[in-house]
């Protein structure tokens, strides 16, 4: 499983708008093969600072995810609205089980 952890900073007056953005684009992503969840949330410590928490099956479905024209068209409008660089880092895991 590859988990996929993003952060995004938007500005004051943008965060209304993309959160809207954000819940779009988890909702649509969560349509595409290979997608196990996708959300956003909000940074309990910083309200304009979003969260978002993937888990997807393979790499090979994260990156047809990247390939999608929407998800491009999505982190160049977070991208506009951010006051700090958006942040992506992707993990390779394996789900533990407790007895």
């Amino acid at each position: 499983m590859i988990i996929v952890l993003g952060s995004v900073t938007v500005r004051e007056d943008a965060l209304e708008h993309a959160i809207t953005l954000s819940h779009s684009h988890a909702a649509r992503s969560r349509n595409e093969p290979g997608c196990i969840s996708h959300a956003v949330h909000i940074d309990s410590e910083n309200s304009n600072r979003l969260v978002f928490v993937e888990h997807w099956q393979d790499m090979a479905s994260l990156e047809k995810h990247f390939q999608v024209p929407e998800s491009g068209e999505f982190i160049q409008a977070m991208a506009e609205l951010a006051v700090v660089a958006p942040e992506l880092k992707m993990y390779q895991a394996d789900e533990i089980t407790r007895h």
